[in-house]
C-alpha cells in the first residue's frame, strides 16, 4: 500500500512552538492558549496580520527544528513501514516566506524530516514540497497513493484530488465533524487498526 501524508499540521504539530516564538517576540500576552490558531486569532483581532505572516516564516524557517511531531505520528510511520507500506510526504509549501527573512522553508522541512523521521521510513526521493495546491494534487496522483492523509478538508475535497485515492482527514480538535466525503480520525494511534496494519510476526 502506498500512503501519502501531508506535512504541516498533519505530521508536524506547531502549537507550542508558535506560542513560544510569539511570546518571545512580544506579540502576545502569556494568557493566549498554547495553540497555533489561538495565536493567529489573537493577532488578527489586534489587526496585526503582517505580524502573523512574518511569524509563520520564522517558525517554518529559522525555528523549524524545534517543532514537535504529533503524538503517535512517527510510531505510525514505523508500523506502516514494517507492514510493507511505501510512505510519501506531499506538501504545499512556498520556497521562502511571503514577507520577512527569506529562509529556505523546503530545506528547513527536509532537515526536520532527517532528524525526526529518517531515510529508513521516508526516503528523500519520496518527499515532495510543491509550490502550489494544484501541483500538490497532481503529485498525490503521480505517486500512486492509495490513501492520502491531510488536515484540510479543502485539499481532500478539491476538484483536482485524484478520484481513486482514499481521503483521510486528520482532525485532532474535532473541527470538521460536519465534513462528508472523507474518513476522519483524531489520533495517529487510532490509524493502524482502522487501516488493518499489523506488524509482521516475528520469525
Amino acid at each position: 500500500m502506498r500512503i501519502g501524508i501531508d506535512f504541516d499540521n498533519t505530521l508536524v504539530c506547531y502549537d507550542r512552538l508558535f506560542h513560544r516564538v510569539a511570546l518571545e517576540s512580544g506579540l502576545i500576552p502569556a494568557h493566549v492558549a498554547q495553540c497555533k490558531n489561538a495565536v493567529r486569532d489573537y493577532l488578527r483581532r489586534e489587526g496585526r496580520e503582517p505580524a502573523w505572516t512574518e511569524l509563520q516564516g520564522a517558525v517554518y524557517g529559522a525555528r523549524m527544528a524545534e517543532a514537535d511531531a504529533f503524538p503517535g505520528a512517527i510510531e505510525f510511520l514505523r508500523q506502516a513501514r514494517d507492514h510493507g507500506c511505501e510512505l510519501f510526504i506531499v506538501s504545499h509549501k512556498t520556497r521562502t516566506p511571503i514577507i520577512g527573512t527569506p529562509y529556505d522553508l523546503h530545506a528547513a522541512a527536509r532537515s526536520w524530516l532527517d532528524a525526526h523521521v529518517g531515510e529508513a521510513l521516508v526516503p528523500a526521493h519520496r518527499v515532495y514540497f510543491e509550490l502550489t495546491k494544484e501541483q500538490k494534487l497532481a503529485r498525490i496522483g503521480a505517486c500512486g497513493c492509495m490513501i492520502f492523509i491531510d488536515d484540510l478538508p479543502e485539499i481532500l475535497l478539491a476538484a483536482g484530488f485524484p478520484g481513486h485515492v482514499g481521503r483521510w482527514l486528520f482532525d485532532p480538535d474535532d473541527n470538521f465533524a460536519a465534513s462528508s466525503g472523507v474518513k476522519r480520525f483524531a489520533a495517529w494511534s487510532d490509524l493502524p487498526a482502522v487501516l488493518g496494519l499489523r506488524a509482521p510476526a516475528a520469525a
